[in-house]
C-alpha cells in the first residue's frame, strides 16, 4: 500500500481543513519546504489539491504546485493532483508539466463518460475522485464542488460505469473523516474495495500508524488498498513519514 502524504493549498500557503470546512482552517507555512520534508523523509508519492479551485473550477495555486512538481522531479517522487479540473486541457496542462496524475472530482460526476475517455487517452494518469458521505438510508454519495454539494449520484453507481476502465485510481474520502484523526472508514473502504477493480486509495480519518496498519491489512474480493493519503497526522507531528512507509508494507 503506498503513502501519500498530502499538501492541501490555499493562499499559497499549506493548510488543513476540517470534514471540508473552509471555516476551520489551520495553516502549515510554505509548501515547498514541507514537499522537501516529506520527499527528504522518504515518501514517493505527494497528493497536492487546489482547495479554492475545487470550489470554483478556475485554478488559484499553480505556482505552488510548480514548486512542489520540480522538486518532485529532482528526487524521482510522484504528484498527484487534484482541484478544479474541469476540462481535457485543464488535465493535460497538469500532466504535461510534470505531474503523475491528476484527480477530476466534480468534472467525472458530471460526465462520467467524459472522465472514461480522458482515462483512455492517458491510461494510469487520471484517477477520479470520489469523496463521500454516508446519508440517512446508508447510501454513500459522492460530493462536488469541494464538498459543497451533493451529486445525488451513489458511488457503486459511479464505479459499475467506470468498471474496466484505464483510470490510475479511485480516491475514496469520507468527508465526516477527513481531517478529524477519529480513524478510516473501514467498513466504507471494504465495501468500494468489493465493489469494483479499480485501484483504491483511501483518504480521511489516519490519526497513526495503527490505522495505517489496519489499512494494508484491509481486504475484499481479495484485493487490498493501493494507497492512502495522509495529511494532518503528519503535519501535526502525530505519525513521521518513515513511520507511514513502514506501517503500509503491512501484509494483509
Amino acid at each position: 500500500m503506498e503513502l501519500l502524504p498530502a499538501i492541501d493549498l490555499r493562499g499559497g500557503t499549506a493548510v488543513r481543513l476540517s470534514q471540508g470546512d473552509f471555516g476551520r482552517e489551520v495553516r502549515y507555512g510554505d509548501p515547498a519546504a514541507l514537499a522537501a520534508r516529506y520527499i527528504a523523509a522518504g515518501a514517493r508519492w505527494i497528493h497536492v489539491v487546489d482547495l479554492d479551485a475545487a470550489r470554483t473550477g478556475v485554478p488559484h495555486e499553480r505556482v505552488a504546485l510548480g514548486q512542489i512538481v520540480r522538486l518532485a522531479a529532482d528526487a524521482s517522487v510522484n504528484i498527484e493532483a487534484g482541484g478544479g479540473i474541469r476540462t481535457e486541457d485543464d488535465a493535460a496542462a497538469l500532466l504535461g508539466s510534470g505531474v503523475a496524475r491528476v484527480v477530476l472530482g466534480t468534472a467525472a460526476l458530471e460526465d462520467p463518460a467524459l472522465a472514461a475517455g480522458w482515462a483512455r487517452r492517458w491510461p494510469g494518469r487520471i484517477a477520479v475522485g470520489l469523496d463521500y458521505r454516508v446519508g440517512p438510508d446508508g447510501v454513500a454519495e459522492a460530493q462536488a464542488e469541494g464538498w459543497l454539494a451533493g451529486s445525488g449520484r451513489a458511488l457503486t453507481d459511479l464505479l459499475a460505469l467506470w468498471e474496466g476502465e484505464p483510470f490510475g485510481a479511485v480516491v475514496a474520502t469520507s468527508v465526516a473523516r477527513d481531517g478529524m484523526l477519529s480513524g478510516p472508514d473501514l467498513a466504507g473502504l471494504r465495501a468500494l474495495l468489493a465493489a469494483t477493480s479499480l485501484p483504491v486509495v483511501a483518504s480521511g480519518g489516519v490519526s497513526g500508524a495503527p490505522d495505517l496498519a489496519a489499512l494494508a491489512r484491509l481486504e475484499a474480493s481479495g484485493r487490498t488498498l493501493a494507497g492512502v493519503i495522509v495529511g494532518k497526522a503528519l503535519v501535526e507531528g502525530r505519525l513521521t513519514v518513515e513511520e507511514g512507509l513502514a506501517a503500509c508494507a503491512v501484509s494483509a
